[in-house]
């Protein structure tokens, strides 16, 4: 029987503006197809209701998808007061509601408190798994999970316009794993009132922002014609931008390549100032190729993504 071609070998990134309603998975099933391509996976799950960067890695690029999904994120959400929901956002049926809305001072008064190295409660509509099943599984099923507090990162949390009385609009940049929706909830709660998002778009993916990204509408207009030509996609160490870059030789890139550390007295000079010798992590290059990523530690540079 004749073996079912698989697709296209293709290798790069896709900054998708992902619309609202279709889930991440649904996207990338959708370029992928566009592009026919062999292999695709994103860069960070994005809620139905949310908009914005959805990074799609196809081929190689697949490699570097945990190093992107460790980089800084950037939100822009609104959050209306006056209703609790079970999904903590508009999608959710109502569960909770008060007449209380908090002003601008009380809002900036319980910002702090979410800056920083917090403590966060994820929303029991997640992915994260609780006794072996999701908890969105389990919430669906009228089983709701008891969801612990997890350590999260909130870099900046902001208000930046009030609409109305029953309206914020807030920019947050946060590390991995960090829950807008359970900041909105919580930021209401701390204001003594309830609330839930209603826009939520991402801004930014670590090096990926939203002047690369292409729109699903403009990738469907050749939907016809097929597939889509492999020129839109970024090259597979765009992901690795903003990762600190050292200069090796095209000797001791071999040596890498075989798996040897490289010590770095030996590198002494070449060490860019953002990359931490204790544990911190660098691209290394030669000329303008990058060659893949490597481990500061111990007095070595150890290979570890080769690429």
């Amino acid at each position: 029987m004749k073996r079912r071609r698989r697709g296209r070998p293709l290798d790069g990134w896709l900054i998708l503006d992902k619309p609202q309603g279709p889930t991440s998975t649904d996207m990338v099933n959708k370029v992928k197809r566009l592009f026919d391509a062999e292999k695709a996976g994103h860069g960070g799950t994005l809620d139905p209701l949310a908009t914005g960067l959805l990074p799609i890695a196809f081929g190689a690029a697949t490699k570097t998808v945990p190093y992107v999904m460790d980089g800084t994120k950037k939100y822009r959400f609104t959050i209306r007061f006056g209703e609790a929901r079970d999904t903590d956002d508009a999608d959710g049926a109502v569960i909770e509601t008060t007449d209380a809305r908090p002003d601008d001072a009380a809002i900036e008064a319980a910002l702090p408190a979410f800056r920083g190295s917090i403590m966060q409660i994820p929303p029991i509509y997640s992915a994260i798994k609780v006794a072996g099943e999701r908890a969105y599984d389990m919430a669906r099923e009228g089983r709701a999970p008891v969801m612990e507090p997890r350590p999260a990162q909130v870099d900046r949390f902001v208000l930046i316009d009030r609409p109305d009385a029953d309206t914020a609009v807030f920019e947050v940049e946060s590390g991995k794993g960090v829950y807008m929706r359970s900041l909105g909830r919580d930021i209401a709660r701390a204001c003594g009132s309830l609330g839930h998002i209603t826009v939520l778009r991402r801004l930014r993916v670590g090096p990926f922002t939203e002047e690369m990204a292409i729109s699903l509408d403009k990738l469907e207009m050749g939907e016809d014609m097929a597939p889509i030509s492999p020129e839109l996609l970024l090259p597979v160490a765009t992901a690795l931008a903003d990762i600190p870059a050292l200069a090796l030789t095209e000797s001791e890139a071999i040596g890498l390549s075989h798996g040897q550390a490289i010590s770095l007295v030996d590198l002494m000079g070449r060490i860019p100032d953002g990359a931490n010798p204790a544990g911190g992590l660098a691209r290394a290059m030669v000329g303008g190729r990058v060659i893949g990523l490597c481990r500061l530690e111990e007095g070595w540079m150890k290979p570890e993504r080769l690429l």
